[in-house]
């Protein structure tokens, strides 16, 4: 198949076009190098420099590259942001999205795989969260996506845009050539290995104090890998649909910090902060539901996987995608 990936010269975008162009399809990316790096967009990937703010731009990247479908990453994606700046949520994430989907039906493209959150369910009633779980955002970036993902059914009913929503928990890891590094870092794991690496002085943890088994937030880690051939997969599926994206099981702050010492062999020091606004307790995924209708299968993990491949990355791209 032929894909834009929008926003793919980001993090999790940077990957899926990777590995889409190892599985034989074609790939172009669409990104406005935000927050996205140059650096970051796979060789043998079309590269058009472009804003969603601007549906004229993504109009002519669709009509220039007649894709099968559109992977869409382009979001802002910080929680402690959003609750600061909910109007760059709100507009970044719906009102930009809707120039996407506009532009898909201009140029007659029907088929979107779309980059969710948790966020969208706020504090769960229950963990593993399934895709019947409430959705109560808590914080702006989850109310957005939430609202993209309603936009989402109607431009299916009305024009018929099929679409697979999956709903990640924490991304984490890397690949061989691709990593995290992100212009401003706010995710546990990359900043930790910062602080092995001597970039930082230390890990900040933000809240002791939650009802957790060590007071500390537990996250559902996904490796990257695994969460980039979900997208692929997502590209056959029959009609539109949602998925949740983890891998069933949580590490807390403390968890991870220790895995890190344990794989960096490094001494790590830790600072105690505050909660951060909008932070769950909990958030644990159950992702049945993708692997008996899509066949996905999660080959990675395991905690320590996730981090030994940062890990790997980190060493070899210390200043990440910075010169």
């Amino acid at each position: 198949m032929k894909i834009l990936v929008v926003g793919g010269a980001g993090y999790i975008g940077s990957i899926c076009t990777e590995l889409l162009l190892d599985e034989g399809h074609e790939a172009a990316v669409f990104d406005n190098l935000g927050e996205g790096h140059r650096r970051a967009v796979d060789s043998r990937a079309k590269f058009i420099e472009g804003d969603l703010a601007d549906r004229g731009q993504i109009e002519v990247a669709l009509s220039s590259v007649r894709p099968d479908a559109v992977m869409h990453f382009a979001a802002s994606a910080l929680v402690g942001e959003s609750m600061r700046d909910p109007s760059k949520y709100f507009r970044n994430n719906i009102s930009n999205g809707l120039n996407l989907l506009d532009a898909m039906v201009a140029t007659q493209v029907r088929r979107l795989v779309f980059s969710s959150t948790c966020a969208i369910f706020g504090l769960p009633e229950r963990v593993p969260i399934d895709e019947t779980a409430p959705a109560r955002p808590i914080n702006p970036y989850g109310e957005s996506k939430l609202a993209y993902e309603k936009i989402l059914r109607w431009y299916d009913e009305i024009h018929g845009v099929k679409f697979v929503s999956l709903r990640y928990f924490n991304a984490a890891g890397a690949s061989g050539n691709f990593g995290e590094g992100h212009r401003i870092e706010t995710h546990l794991i990359p900043n930790v290995l910062k602080a092995a690496l001597g970039q930082k002085l230390h890990a900040e943890i933000y809240g002791t104090d939650y009802e957790t088994p060590d007071g500390t937030c537990v996250r559902d880690y996904i490796h990257i890998i695994d969460l980039a051939q979900a997208h692929i997969l997502a590209l056959n599926a029959g009609e539109s649909e949602y998925y949740n994206l983890g891998t069933g099981g949580g590490s807390s702050v403390h968890e991870v910090i220790a895995a890190c010492r344990k794989i960096t062999g490094r001494k790590i020091d830790t600072v105690e902060k505050p909660r951060r606004l909008g932070d769950p307790p909990r958030l644990i995924a159950s992702s049945e539901k993708i692997k008996r209708e899509l066949g996905w299968k999660p080959q990675f993990q395991s905690l320590d996987r996730i981090i030994e491949s940062a890990w790997r990355w980190h060493q070899k791209f210390p200043n990440g995608y910075e010169d």
